[in-house]
């Protein structure tokens, strides 16, 4: 009994091996010559890249039983009571001004300066490297169905994490795509993926780039990454700032909240519109996902003249009630003077024009 214990738990530990060895999900693996790459990066430490102050998750060994037991704990507050319908979009073409539509959590389609940009393209099902180590979207459909969008100029990448990068949404959308702005680092996934290195730009945090009539700059945000066992940090992490002569949009990507959001609102500030990370949060990762009350403080700090709460609505990665975040943050704004649009997932949003701000998660 004992041997043949000893040998399931072999085949169990070889099968996993070769699942994350073999399965294109978890991306390119780090080299020696990509580690020179790193280095010349102020944020690589020799070993993995660094936040610029101090950041930890605060989950121990005494803290882990009870974590496991709240996750596997059922509790129905955690997901919407029905599937949530989404506003199907009929047609795509290059508005007068800035358009975003909203996927669900922090993906969006930017419909900006004659170009069409997608932001953190999560459009499949379950964020985890395999569907069944994860739990599912919140809605069946997605605004556009990705065979339906339209050609895109550009797709800007935050981090690596499955609930952001997606293998089988970028293997569907690479006919479509012209160019990828990916952090330092994470470039490596898109060549694994078969995208040509050519067509790939990594940024460095306070790196600027001219995408045609666009101005890119990749800013910082307080948070890590990994797609597998062994590569936790060693691709960067950000958000971004987009400028056009007429308009100015900020994405935060993930992250705690820190000093880097006023350098961010100084440097490039004021925003039109900011997309801010609001959800998947508890006090023992704080460092690493802002509490909704200090997500309205940092899209002041951004000096934001609207802002909206994303990395919510599409999926149940943390402990908390699916809709406190956005009920939170809304109470903070609401203390800060601050406007907040909060759109149904498919509603258009149009920078200096619409802002939807109707209360639709009560529907759930």
């Amino acid at each position: 009994m004992t041997l043949i214990l000893i040998g399931i738990v072999a085949l169990i530990v070889a099968g996993i091996a070769l699942f994350v060895n073999l399965s294109p999900q978890f991306g390119g693996k780090v080299t020696k010559t990509l580690v020179a790459k790193y280095a010349k990066s102020n944020h690589w430490d020799g070993e993995k890249f660094i936040n610029l102050q101090t950041t930890t998750m605060d989950i121990g060994f005494m803290t882990m039983p009870g974590l496991l037991k709240q996750q596997f704990k059922k509790d129905p507050s955690r997901r919407p009571t029905k599937n949530i319908d989404v506003l199907e979009v009929n047609e795509v073409a290059n508005a007068t001004k800035p358009r975003l539509t909203w996927f669900g959590h922090s993906a969006f389609l930017l419909e900006i300066g004659e170009k069409n940009i997608l932001i953190d393209p999560m459009f499949g099902q379950v964020p985890a490297p395999h569907p069944n180590l994860g739990q599912k979207r919140y809605s069946t459909e997605l605004p556009i169905a990705v065979q339906d969008l339209p050609i895109i100029d550009a797709i800007i990448l935050s981090h690596d994490h499955y609930d952001h990068l997606d293998y089988g949404s970028i293997m569907a959308l690479k006919s479509k795509v012209k160019h990828y702005y990916v952090p330092l680092g994470c470039g490596r996934h898109f060549e694994r993926w078969g995208i040509d290195s050519s067509l790939i730009t990594e940024m460095d945090w306070w790196q600027e780039t001219q995408f045609e009539n666009i101005q890119l700059a990749f800013t910082p945000s307080r948070h890590f990454s990994g797609r597998g066992i062994t590569d936790r940090a060693k691709t960067l992490w950000g958000s971004w700032v987009i400028k056009t002569d007429s308009s100015s949009i900020f994405f935060s990507g993930d992250g705690g909240y820190g000093e880097h959001f006023k350098e961010i609102g100084d440097k490039y500030g004021p925003f039109d519109f900011a997309m801010m990370e609001c959800g998947q949060y508890n006090k023992l990762w704080e460092q690493i996902h802002c509490m909704p009350e200090q997500t309205a403080q940092a899209a002041v700090d951004v000096r934001a003249k609207v802002a909206m709460p994303i990395h919510w609505g599409a999926f149940t990665l943390a402990l908390h009630p699916w809709t406190e975040p956005i009920e939170r943050v809304t109470k903070k704004a609401d203390e800060l003077n601050l406007q907040l649009c909060t759109p149904k997932i498919g509603e258009p949003v149009i920078v200096g024009e619409l802002y939807p701000a109707s209360n639709w998660w009560k529907e759930y």
